[in-house]
């Protein structure tokens, strides 16, 4: 058996090249910022520019024959009257004495291929915001590839795609590169020297400039300002923003607590009075009245859990929380305000349904709103709640005969949270005294828009 030997020996040295070459790679073609996206108006002046760059170009290329024919030797002039000189050409001369040149050439240049140089060159002006750094490569590689074309064919196009490269180009390792090596190919890698600039445009090269610094750091200065005002009436937007929604939260949970410990803790007031004047009179009657004041508070300290529950970060005791009261727990708010001694009847008119969850806790509200105001204001007074279940509209209606005034002063708080619950539904909320006397709560929830 021979050993062969091929191609194959060479796979683990080229494997181990291309694992090094990878991460080189990869670190050039990692882009470090967004691509350019050129408007129309750019496209538009970039293919102006590259149009008159090609013409200039081109007319100089044909034009300027004499950049390919050979230049005479220059001899000084001399005077005719010179006196006669002694013939000293047989006198022999050094060896290593260097002759005159009999003409000096210039380098043979053709027209066709400066023509070509011209075009690509120019022409590549106007996909130079699309591709910033391919524009400046093939600038540059044209350039190299025939370095005795005159610099004045690629000078400006040079220029023009490295600015581009340098201002546009999303991959800044490789357009540094093409930067180095476009400066190269028209100063190192040249035959031909620069273009000489005269001397009246000189003051034009260096106030131009100054005057688009200028103009540039006054935009940039302007925008700044106006992003940084932008940022602050942001930030004073979200500061108000934040304000009304702190204040909104806290009408709310105020709204909560009013018809959650209100209603109960009344209760209790008027149960414990009631105990208070029959307790040495009927022992019996008494125990209830402190049983219904435990019960209401019991059921006060629940709710006010549940409300206090809204104010957690977290909700972490969310699971211990009361439900909310619907419709069906209105039988359990009428029996605690009959307890408390107010008659109050329960009328249903209709066939009850499943409605959802907020419109039952607003409906439930108004009823416990409505009968807590009869108990504190109404002294006395029998109460009648009639919830009618229409086809498109719940009607829920809290009249009471009049009483005695109370103790209590409301504020109007506890009718400014109903009609701004209704209002989440598209309810109304109507409030006034009867005819014979006394009070009416009148509430209508639409339930379509529910």
């Amino acid at each position: 058996m021979f050993r062969r030997s091929g191609v194959g020996e060479n796979e683990p040295v080229e494997n181990r090249l291309v694992d090094l070459l990878r991460p080189v790679c990869a670190w050039l073609a990692r882009p470090s910022g967004p691509p350019p996206r050129p408007t129309r108006w750019n496209l538009v002046f970039d293919v102006v520019l590259a149009v008159a760059l090609c013409v200039l170009s081109v007319e100089y290329a044909l034009n300027r024959q004499d950049m390919s024919l050979p230049m005479p030797p220059v001899w000084p002039d001399f005077p005719a009257d010179l006196p006669d000189l002694p013939d000293l050409s047989d006198v022999p001369l050094p060896p290593d004495l260097p002759r005159p040149p009999e003409e000096r050439l210039a380098p043979r240049v053709d027209t066709f291929g400066s023509v070509v140089v011209a075009l690509v060159a120019s022409l590549a002006i106007a996909l130079r915001r699309r591709f910033p750094l391919g524009v400046l490569w093939t600038v540059a590689l044209v350039t190299l590839a025939a370095p005795q074309v005159s610099p004045r064919l690629t000078f400006y196009a040079i220029v023009i795609a490295v600015y581009t490269a340098s201002a546009y180009s999303q991959y800044r390792v490789p357009a540094l590169l093409g930067v180095t090596t476009a400066v190269l190919s028209v100063t190192t890698f040249r035959s031909w020297p620069l273009p000489v600039v005269p001397y009246e445009f000189i003051p034009l090269l260096v106030l131009i400039p100054i005057a688009f610094a200028a103009n540039g750091l006054r935009t940039w200065k302007l925008r700044t300002d106006e992003r940084t005002a932008q940022v602050s009436a942001m930030e004073r937007e979200q500061a108000e923003a934040l304000r009304r929604a702190v204040e909104h939260e806290r009408a709310r949970i105020a709204r909560e607590l009013h018809d959650v410990v209100t209603h109960n803790v009344s209760v209790m007031v008027i149960q414990a009075g009631a105990a208070r004047k029959v307790m040495e009179v009927d022992a019996d009657q008494a125990r209830e009245a402190l049983l219904a004041v435990e019960s209401g508070g019991r059921a006060a300290m629940a709710e006010l859990r549940h409300v206090m529950g809204l104010l957690t970060a977290d909700g972490a005791d969310a699971d211990s929380l009361a439900p909310q009261p619907g419709l069906d727990q209105l039988a359990a708010l009428v029996a605690r305000v009959r307890d408390a001694g107010a008659p109050v009847e329960l009328s249903i008119v209709g066939e009850p349904r499943d409605l959802p969850s907020g419109v039952e806790l607003t409906a439930y509200r108004v009823v416990q709103e409505a009968l807590t105001n009869t108990v504190k204001h109404a002294v006395g007074a029998s109460a009648a709640v009639v919830v009618s279940y229409g086809d498109d509209e719940l009607t829920v209606e809290v009249t009471d005969t009049g009483g005695r005034p109370g103790e209590g002063r409301g504020g109007g708080r506890g009718l400014i949270g109903l009609r701004e619950r209704l209002g989440v539904y598209g309810g109304t909320l109507r409030t006034g005294p009867r005819v014979g006397g006394g009070f009416r709560v009148t509430a209508q929830i639409p339930l379509e828009a529910s």
